[in-house]
């Protein structure tokens, strides 16, 4: 599937921001599964420096300096992206759960993911809560499953109850939040079982496929999990917001162990007091002919 995406950032200040230093996560990333075929940031006022570069964790970052008087910061993506991620395995045919945290341990690529970190720590009750999912022997991705299953049920999606700074404790005790909270109690039931999980931001298509219900968290700012199911069938990712297995509705910005990795923008700023924020996003599917005109006219592959 072949999307076109925006991506629009505004904020405005009610004084003027002398200085304003700004770190994004806002380029997309490849990955099996997913082509970058265009991706552009425009940023007003122009900044007066600009650093890309990659994370610890292979995510594309802007840094960002603004050096004069400005009353608002608009940043707005444009992409181009391809996506289809392999199919997640047969379910009784993955490996037993415990036998997939016995592998991490020796999996470079998974096994940093396992530890608890900031925003996705489990205690003591985020453990039971994981383990009725996971029985002994149970095959990782029949457990997997069950425990999207029970945290979408459980979890009533509600904007307005949570904060970013929100943690995967504080969310079990009130089972209400936004995409982000639903995927930080799934990351920290995971890792109460050693099991390796990863935090991936991102969005998701703006309408669904013919038949389909609406999504949530569409037209903004998504988030969902990475689960690592073993050597053999690497990562497969689970949206919880809306019981799904991701395959090729999502569009992956970055990951990292929670959302404090992988924040879109933060900064700071000299002056400026109170702000607005408007944030704008469109994710559309683009037929064949669609792309290769886009790709004539721009002539852009990258930043």
């Amino acid at each position: 599937m072949k999307y076109r995406l925006t991506h629009r950032t505004l904020y405005h200040y009610a004084h003027h921001v002398g200085i304003g230093l700004h770190f994004m996560h806002l380029l997309p990333r490849a990955r099996p599964g997913q082509l970058v075929h265009a991706a552009t940031l425009v940023i007003l006022p122009k900044p007066a420096d600009r650093v890309d570069e990659q994370d610890h964790f292979g995510n594309r970052t802007s840094l960002i300096a603004q050096m004069s008087a400005h009353k608002s910061l608009d940043v707005v993506l444009h992409a181009e992206i391809e996506v289809s991620l392999p199919r997640a395995p047969e379910p009784e045919a993955s490996m037993a759960w415990e036998e997939t945290s016995k592998a991490a341990f020796r999996a470079p690529e998974a096994a940093e993911f396992r530890y608890p970190s900031a925003l996705a720590s489990p205690d003591e009750a985020i453990a039971l809560y994981a383990a009725q999912h996971f029985p002994p022997g149970q095959p990782i991705m029949v457990g997997l499953l069950s425990l999207m299953a029970g945290i979408h049920a459980d979890m009533a999606y509600r904007p307005g109850v949570t904060a970013v700074s929100t943690t995967a404790i504080e969310a079990l005790k009130t089972r209400a939040g936004v995409c982000q909270d639903y995927a930080h109690l799934m990351i920290a039931c995971l890792r109460a079982l050693d099991l390796p999980a990863r935090y991936v931001s991102g969005y998701l298509r703006t309408y669904p496929p013919p038949g389909e219900t609406a999504r949530r968290g569409a037209d903004q700012s998504h988030a969902w999990i990475g689960a690592w199911l073993g050597p053999h069938d690497g990562w497969v990712d689970f949206d919880p917001t809306n019981n799904l297995v991701v395959h090729d509705e999502h569009v992956t910005l970055a990951w990292g162990r929670d959302f404090g990795d992988v924040s879109p923008l933060r900064g700071v700023i000299l002056g400026g007091g109170r702000h607005s924020l408007t944030v704008e996003v469109d994710l559309q599917p683009i037929n064949e002919e669609e792309s290769r005109d886009a790709a004539y006219v721009s002539g852009d592959s990258g930043i």
